[in-house]
C-alpha cells in the first residue's frame, strides 16, 4: 500500500510520500514514489503515485522519455498546469491499456492513481490528483490537500490545522505528522519518508529530504508529537467523577490515570454518595 500527500498553501506547496511497497506479506520493499521534473527558472513539477507499481514506473517512464526527446508533448513543453494534468491523465490511461492488453486473462489491478503538483513561470502554482481513469481534481481553498492511498490515518491533523494562510512550514510538519500517524497505524505504509517543499514563484526546489527512523529531525517530530498529545488529553476537561487537576495541566502524568475513579461523596450525604457511585458504574462500557 501507499500514502502521499500534497498540500497546497498561499506560501507554496508541500509533497510527502512514504516508500514502502509490498506485494505480499513477505514480500516487503523500498521504491521511491515522489518524482520532481525540474528546471530552474523555468517550471518544477512533483508526481506522487500510488496502486499497481509496474503501472506507475512505465507512467514515469514514458514522461521522462518525452522530456528527452523533446516530444511535442511533454512536461517541459506544456505550457499551463491544467494542461500538464491532461498529458499525465492520457498518458496513465494509455499505459493502463497497454498494461491491461498484455494480462488479459490475469486478475491483477493495474490502475494508479496520482498527485501532480507545480508551477509554470508565467502561471499559478497548482495541485492535481489524477484518477485511473485520467480525469483529476485540484485542491481548493477549502481543502487544500489532496491524498492517495491509505489516506484515512492521516487525514484527521489536516483537516484540523492546514489552511491556506498556514505557513509553508507549518504544512511541511503536518504532512510528516500525517504520514507518521498512518505508519503507526498501517504496517503497509512504512519509512523512509520522501519530502520536498516548493516555494511559491521560485519555479525551484526549496527543499528536498528523505526521513528515516534515525533522522534526528523526523525523530524530534515524531516524539514531540507523542508527548504534546498525551499532555492534551491528560489536560482535557474532567468527568464530573475525577477530582480537579492541580498545578500543572501541562505536565505529563507521572503514572497513567485509571480510565475511571469513583466519584467523590460530600461526607455525611449517603444519598450523594449512592447517585455518585450509580453514575460512576454506568460510565463503564460494556466489556
Amino acid at each position: 500500500m501507499t500514502y502521499c500527500v500534497g498540500i497546497d498553501v498561499d506560501e507554496g506547496l508541500v509533497f510527502a510520500a512514504d516508500t514502502r511497497t509490498s506485494a505480499s506479506f513477505d514480500d516487503v520493499r523500498v521504491h521511491g514514489k515522489l518524482h520532481v521534473f525540474e528546471f530552474p527558472g523555468e517550471r518544477v513539477l512533483v508526481l506522487m503515485t500510488a496502486g499497481n507499481l509496474a503501472t506507475s514506473q512505465a507512467v514515469l517512464a514514458r514522461l521522462q522519455r518525452d522530456v528527452e526527446e523533446g516530444a511535442p508533448t511533454s512536461l517541459r513543453s506544456v505550457t499551463r498546469m491544467t494542461d500538464a494534468a491532461e498529458y499525465v491523465g492520457q498518458i496513465l490511461v494509455g499505459v493502463q491499456a497497454q498494461l491491461a492488453a498484455q494480462a488479459e486473462h490475469g486478475r491483477v489491478n493495474l490502475e494508479s492513481t496520482l498527485i501532480l503538483g507545480g508551477q509554470i513561470a508565467g502561471g499559478a502554482k497548482a495541485l492535481y490528483l489524477i484518477y485511473p481513469v485520467g480525469n483529476y481534481i485540484a485542491a481548493s481553498p477549502e481543502t487544500p490537500y489532496l491524498q492517495i492511498g491509505e489516506s484515512k490515518y492521516g487525514k484527521p491533523i489536516l483537516d484540523r490545522i492546514v489552511r491556506p494562510a498556514t505557513h509553508l512550514e507549518d504544512a511541511a510538519r503536518c504532512a510528516l505528522v500525517s504520514l507518521d500517524s498512518t505508519i503507526r497505524s498501517n504496517l503497509s505504509v512504512g519509512l523512509p519518508i520522501d519530502l520536498v517543499l516548493l516555494r511559491v514563484d521560485a519555479l525551484q526546489v526549496m527543499a528536498r529530504m528523505r526521513l528515516d527512523g534515525d533522522t534526528p529531525l523526523y525523530a524530534e517530530i515524531r516524539e514531540s508529537w507523542s508527548r504534546k498529545l498525551e499532555r492534551a488529553v491528560h489536560g482535557l476537561p474532567r468527568f464530573a467523577w475525577e477530582p480537579a487537576l492541580a498545578g500543572n495541566v501541562d505536565a505529563a502524568p507521572s503514572v497513567v490515570p485509571a480510565p475511571l475513579q469513583q466519584a467523590a461523596a460530600v461526607p455525611g450525604d449517603a444519598a450523594s454518595a449512592a447517585q455518585a457511585q450509580s453514575q460512576a458504574q454506568q460510565a463503564v462500557p460494556p466489556v
